[in-house]
């Protein structure tokens, strides 16, 4: 099983509270993931990953084990302790402005 929290806007749009639990076979990927959170929440289609291209949104990062997964291959292999639901994935908001 997989946690992921999602920042509250996607909450709002998914219509879930707290973290999301996803089950996803091996290999657990990023693109694996966010197909499956799509696939479940089918209102999130576009919100977190354009489409077309699969690249993240402007202003959206991922998170897990206190390191940033941002610009790593969707096609590479989540950190052993989120795949093992010790830590969540987190998808979190950028905070810009001026």
């Amino acid at each position: 099983m997989i946690r992921i929290e999602l920042p509250a806007h996607l909450r709002s749009l998914a219509q879930v509270h707290g973290e999301v639990h996803l089950e996803i076979e091996a290999p657990v990927t990023l693109a694996r993931v966010l197909d499956a959170l799509e696939a479940l929440y089918p209102a999130l289609r576009g919100t977190i990953r354009d489409q077309t291209t699969k690249q993240r949104r402007p202003f959206l990062r991922f998170f897990a084990c206190e390191e940033d997964l941002s610009h790593i291959s969707p096609d590479d292999e989540l950190p052993q302790p989120v795949v093992a639901a010790a830590e969540p994935l987190i998808i979190l908001g950028a905070v810009a402005g001026g």
